[in-house]
């Protein structure tokens, strides 16, 4: 019998990946701004169902045709959930973006909401139907096991989540320059210590540039040395203190720590 490893990685190789048919504009600017639409067409929109009317509440990335990679946290087993994919602006009716609903939705199983520093904020969505790929619906790639980045390494967020804390979350997609701080210095007592574990990443810490509320679940876009973009982390958890907190960056579930985990899910579903 010949063994089948890294089929997320197989999956997206053979559909292509990472190299999205619109570029993104990748200037190295300080505060968040809207993307350039369609330039992150893994990103999609994972909206709930309350009162009939169907809401933003977290991002995520196309990682295959039926397949989404999220945050364990935004899943919540008393709503309905849908997956947008091609989205820009959130309010508008766009061609080529679509709603599709889950046909089965597999959260980590050693994740417990009650202590997010635990780690295993993850969860696959496992879509009802494929999508159609195309210019605004693409594939992220995934890094390949075990990578750790640099401290410093240039990365993006994107996302619609809130513009400032406590402010109202976004109708374009976002994105920011955020660059990774490694575990040896995201770990320092004044900075996360020991709530970060090494199967996080961090990214930000400016106390200007960070994640939200709304971007959980989303993407942190790093480009490798071939050019093509792999999402390196899943936006997990901000400072109680507020978004953008200094010595506080954004972390991120590291994928690369659970490229085992998204393989076995994807095959056995």
């Amino acid at each position: 019998m010949i063994p089948i490893v890294l089929a997320s990685v197989l999956i997206a190789s053979a559909l292509g990946c990472g190299n999205p048919p619109i570029p993104p504009v990748t200037a190295r600017v300080v505060n968040g701004v809207d993307a350039k639409p369609h330039s992150w067409p893994w990103q999609i929109s994972l909206q709930y169902e309350r009162d009939g009317v169907w809401r933003h509440t977290c991002g995520g990335s196309l990682i295959a045709a039926n397949w989404v990679m999220t945050a364990a946290h935004c899943i919540n087993d008393q709503f309905s959930y849908r997956v947008f994919v091609g989205k820009h602006n959130l309010v508008e009716d766009e061609p080529n973006s679509k709603a599709i609903l889950p046909e089965k939705i597999i959260v980590h199983e050693r994740w417990n909401p009650i202590f997010v520093a635990f780690g295993n904020d993850i969860a696959l969505i496992k879509l009802s139907e494929s999508v159609t790929l195309s210019d605004q619906v693409y594939l992220a790639c995934l890094p390949p096991a075990g990578t750790v980045l640099s401290n410093l390494y240039p990365c993006y967020i994107t996302g619609w989540g809130r513009l400032y804390t406590g402010g109202p979350i976004a109708d374009e997609l976002q994105q920011a320059l955020m660059p990774v701080a490694d575990h040896a210095t995201c770990s320092q007592p004044d900075w996360w210590g020991i709530a970060v574990r090494d199967t996080m990443v961090c990214a930000g810490g400016d106390g200007v540039v960070a994640g939200c509320n709304g971007d959980s679940g989303g993407p942190l876009n790093c480009q490798n040395s071939d050019g093509a973009w792999e999402v390196h982390g899943i936006a997990s958890f901000v400072s109680g203190l507020g978004c953008n907190y200094v010595k506080k960056p954004t972390v991120f579930t590291r994928v690369s720590a659970f490229n085992d985990w998204i393989d076995q899910v994807m095959m056995s579903n």
